[in-house]
Formats: C-alpha cells, structure tokens, sequence
C-alpha cells in the first residue's frame, strides 16, 4: 500500500490488491487487516488529491488576482471574471449581474459559457427568488445541486426559464458587496449534477471578494478618466476663452481707434468683417442699407429679420433666425438707431457673436456722432407726439417750428392706428413701434396696453390692416386695430385719435380680437363714430351709385327702393303702391342688384341702404324748405 500510495497509483490499483489477495486464499483476521490497510491508504491518498486540488485552485486564484490587476474598462474586466470563474472549477457556465434598486432589478452585464437564453441586458426581479435572492440575504455563497429538482428554496420563474433553456443542473451563486452595500452577484452553473465541496464554495468567494475589489478600481479608474477628461475640457475652454476675450480686446480697441481717427460707417464695417467671416450689412433705423463692404446685400427674409431684431433689441444680445442669419440691434439706451446684419456660410461661432455685438456697440456710437443726437430726438419725438394726443396748448407758429425740427411734415394728410396686442405691451411691441414709426417716418406712443402710431397717408383703413398684420406676425398673437383720419391739421390729433379709439372699443366689441376697422369700414355706426360725421360720404358710399344712375337715366330706382322697404320687402305690394305691373318692380330691382351688389337686401347691407334712404329723403326735405323759405329785407 505504501509503495502504491508512493507511485501515486489509481485508486483501482489499491482495490486489485486486496482482490489478488482474497484469490490467494487469505481471510480472517489478515483480510481484515489488509482491507483496513487499504481504506487508511485511499483515504491518505484521497486527502493528498484534496490538497493538490487546493492548491491547483490557489495558483489559478493568484492568476486570476494578477490577471485582475491590469487596467481594464468595466466591461472587459467583466469578461475576464466570468471566464476565470467558469474555468477555474471547470464548469459550463458563469455569469455576473449588477442590482438596480431604483428600477427593482438585477442586469446581466457579462456572460460566459452561454448558448442563447442569457443575453447581456437581461433583467432579473430583484422582489423573486433563486440562488442569487438567498445567497444575497445571506450574504454568503449559495448553491443547489440540482436546481430544477431543489426545493430548498424560492424559485423565480425567469432564472427557471434560463435555467431550463440551456440545460442546467447545478447552480452557484456568490453575493459581490463592497462597502456593506451589495453590487449584485457572480454565478456559475454546469450542466450536470453537481455538489460543490466546501473548497470549491471557499474558491468561488475568495474570487468574488477579489472581483468586488477589481470591479471598484476599474469603476474608479473610469470615473478618474472621465474627470481627467472633463478638466482637460474645462482646460481647453479656458484657453479659448482667454484666446476669445484677447481677440475681442484686440479688435475692439482697432474699431475704437477707426472712431476716434474719424473713420466712416464703411471703413468701421469693412474692418469689423474681417473678424466675422461672412457678409456684414449695416442698417439705418428705417432699413435703408448704409454699408456692405463684402459682396452685394444678400436676399434675406424681411420678416424673420425684423422679429429677430426685436428679440435682440429686447435682450440686448445677437439674435439668430431660423435661416442661420444673426442680427444685431444697434441702439442707443431704448432707441434703435440701426441693425447689423452677419450672414455666413458656416455656422457662427461665439467669437463671431460677441464681435458682432461689440462691432454694433461702436456702429451705435458713429451713428449717434454722424446724426447728432439722435437718442435724444427720438424722445423729444415722443414727447412732442404725446403733447399733441393730449391736446397740445402750443400754438400753429410753435407746432410747425417744433415740426420743422423733429423733420416731419404735418401740413400733409396722417392717419392714427392704434394696435391693442393680445396679452398687452411688452418690450418687444415697443421696439416694434419705435422701428415701425420710423421706417414709414410717423411718430409713436404707448398708451396702456395699446400702441399709437401717426402715419404718413389718406387710407386710414388700409394703413391700419398694414401695421396690424405686421405685429400679429412679429408677436405670433392677434392684434386688434382702430384707425381714423386722414388729418392735416396737427391740433385736430387729438379728435382723430378719440375716433380711432372708439373705433378700436367697437371693433373689439363687435368682431373680437384680431380685426382692424376705421370709421369708413364700420358704415352708418363709423358716422355715429365720427367725431366729425360725414353724412354726404355715407350716402354715397351706400346709394350713390344708384341716385347716380337715376339721374344719367331719368329712372325711379330709388322711389322704388323706398317702397320695397316700406311694403316689408313685397315686389306685389310695392307695385301696387306705385301703380306699376309687378314686372316692372322685379326689373328694377334687378338693376339694382347689378349696381349694388347681391349683398344689399341682406340684413346688415339693407340697414344700411334704409338709414342711407332716410338721411337722403331728409337731406332733400331739408334744401326743399331752404329754397321755399321767404327771404326778408332789412332796411
């Protein structure tokens, strides 16, 4: 026995020599003896096969621990445990997941070993039960021989379903923790019956503590990349914007040089491009191009500029429209003075921005040395146009020498506007007002939750519908308008602009927000409206064409009009009232729907033409007892 436990001889060789033995005829006490020699030997030589296998488990865990050592990524290193853990007792199968408490999961992030069931991103509830729900509230390793088989312990139909798709038996698994605090676990799996043996339990631990420890180095090695990275970024801003601010210094000080040498507009801008790489438009406050040093005015988006401007204006800062174009407010405390157009072909950078802020800064200052005071004439505008809204007390002489100052020309026709915006005024509709007035040479004022505009022209409506319609696309919100005029008196503003107003209450009132109406527009309620009615135009606007036609054709539209209405519209009865055939009434009312129009009998148009009816009956009653009125002489 000795010399077989010496040769490290198969367990069989032992057995072969108590059978040889037991053929030669020994028995009794010697077999006895022979058989226990033999048990104390296997049992020696078992214990010598435990200890080569412990020892065969150490080296490979010290591999493992140095193979652990070496700077992976997360999820290599992830691959590197679950094939060591599965080679190292020789198994099937292993796997690692990773506990998500907030979503109430465990995640596989690797696998080795697997046919198809047990995919990276597979989740697992962490609420259902399994090896890996026991080993964790152990806190210790966990295994079954037979899982399928073993009812020990809570099944979870998922790890059942895994387990079943790629053929299972034994199953392990280790709690990672770190901290007191659990990771997740490390799981390994063969495809047949297996007990594990408290070595190999002790084996798979020792290898879960050192995965624990690797798992934390390379989570920290990755998050000290990720800072490294970020203050290498913060780094590299920081130089950028150090290299930004000198090169804006820089430029600023040559654009102020430009100013104090008494370099133009043109020369400002053509210096200023140089910095903005694209085309630099320079505008006057009423759109009118001053300087464009490289290439022809580009086509541009009129509307999308004019909100942009607005936005810039109210924000003080660049402002970019959908097409890329950015815009600039050159300005002057709240005047706007003018606009800086940048249009490029590449993306603006954010030096490109702030040079084109700084480039309208010193444009605001040459614009204000070349007009003067240009800020402070706006304001005297709009002081001068409140004083004659409120019923100026300065006399014809001042009015036109304040005018002939402020360069406006008030002996020609004006209308008023006021435009109520839905959601009231804000900074956007006053730099709209101020740029508006400007760009068509009219005045401004804010009164309220309304805007009051004074405007070059004689089509008090037309003019309002202009204005109205540009603000609503401005703000994206309807805006109700009133208008009257024209005037061309300056010290009858005020009145004009009462009637504007009462015209705006009516069109709220009447149709609600988004519509514009002047007297003109709102027929006989425009006269009642008016501040001075104008009977003769109502009834031309409303009849005339018809009192015209009688009189070229010597025909009775009108007489017959009068009796349609007053027999409630009957054509029969209206014939009988002016002993005609019924023909002849519905022939001349059909001469009077060609000249007037299908609307005229419809309710609102017939009121009209009835009140239109009456005021002429009245007007021809009254001249008719001027001219029999006998004349006396004094004296």
């Amino acid at each position: 026995m000795l010399e077989l436990l010496n040769r490290e001889a198969p367990a069989a060789a032992f057995d072969d020599v108590v059978r040889k033995a037991r053929d030669s005829g020994l028995s009794g006490d010697a077999l006895a003896q022979l058989t226990r020699a033999r048990d104390q030997s296997l049992g020696i030589r078992a214990l010598f096969v435990r200890r080569q296998q412990r020892e065969a488990g150490l080296a490979a865990l010290v591999d493992t621990a140095r193979d652990l050592t070496l700077p992976y990524d997360l999820d290599e290193l992830l691959k590197v445990i679950t094939r060591r853990a599965r080679l190292l007792l020789g198994l099937d199968m292993a796997w690692v997941s990773f506990d998500d408490p907030e979503e109430g999961i465990s995640r596989v992030r690797s696998a080795d070993g697997h046919a198809s069931a047990l995919t990276i991103g597979f989740a697992i509830p962490m609420s259902e039960g399994g090896v890996g729900r026991r080993a964790a509230e152990g806190s210790a390793p966990f295994w079954s021989a037979d899982y399928m088989n073993d009812t020990s312990f809570t099944h979870s139909p998922v790890i059942d379903e895994v387990v079943q798709a790629e053929g299972l038996h034994a199953v392990m698994a280790v709690p990672l923790r770190h901290a007191g605090a659990s990771l997740g676990a490390l799981y390994v799996a063969d495809r047949h019956v297996r007990h594990f043996t408290p070595d190999e339990v002790s084996l798979m631990s020792s290898l879960a503590d050192l995965a624990t420890v690797a798992i934390e180095k390379a989570r920290l090695l990755e998050q000290t990349r990720y800072e490294v990275v970020e203050l290498e970024q913060d780094t590299s801003r920081a130089l950028d914007s150090s290299s930004t601010a000198r090169q804006l210094r820089e430029t600023h000080g040559r654009l102020l040089d430009l100013v104090l040498q008494g370099a133009g507009l043109s020369t400002l801008a053509a210096e200023a491009v140089k910095g903005l790489d694209g085309t630099l438009v320079v505008r006057d406050a009423s759109g009118r191009t001053l300087a464009c040093p490289v290439g022809a005015v580009p086509e541009l988006d009129e509307a999308e500029v004019r909100t942009a401007l607005l936005d810039a204006h109210t924000d003080r800062q660049p402002r970019s429209t959908a097409g890329g174009v950015w815009v600039a407010s050159i300005a002057a405390g709240d005047e706007m003075l003018g606009t800086l157009i940048l249009v490029s072909e590449e993306p603006a950078t954010y030096l490109q921005v702030q040079l084109l802020a700084l480039t309208a800064q010193v444009t605001a200052v040459v614009l204000l040395m070349e007009q003067g005071m240009a800020a402070a004439e706006g304001h005297m505008r709009d002081e001068f146009f409140q004083d004659l809204l409120r019923g100026t007390s300065l006399s014809p002489v001042q009015i036109a020498e304040q005018s002939r100052r402020l360069a406006l020309n008030l002996d020609e026709p004006h209308v008023v506007v006021i435009a109520r915006p839905e959601g009231g005024v804000q900074g956007r509709v006053a730099a709209w007002a101020a740029s508006y007035a400007n760009r068509h040479q009219g005045l401004k004022s804010v009164d309220g939750d309304s805007v009051v505009l004074l405007l070059p022209g004689t089509e008090a409506g037309a003019i309002a519908r202009t204005a109205s319609k540009e603000l609503s696309e401005v703000l994206g919100r309807p805006v109700t308008a009133g208008s009257a005029g024209p005037v061309e008196n300056p010290a009858a503003i005020v009145h004009v602009h009462q009637e504007a107003r009462r015209c705006l209450d009516a069109v709220a009132a009447l149709t609600g927000a988004g519509s514009t109406a002047s007297p003109d527009e709102l027929g006989f309620l425009g006269v009642l409206l008016s501040e001075k009615p104008n009977i003769d135009r109502f009834i031309a606007d409303t009849i005339g064409p018809v009192l015209d036609y009688d009189d070229q054709q010597y025909t009775e539209l009108v007489r017959t009009m009068e009796a349609y209405f007053a027999s409630a519209n009957s054509p029969s009865r209206a014939a009988e009232s002016l002993h005609v055939h019924p023909n002849t009434v519905s022939r001349r009312l059909e001469r009077i729907t060609e000249i007037l129009g299908e609307d005229w009998q419809k309710p609102t148009q017939a009121l009209q033409v009835q009140l239109a009816l009456q005021l002429q009956r009245t007007r021809q009653a009254l001249r008719q007892n001027r001219r029999s009125a006998p004349r006396h002489t004094i004296g």
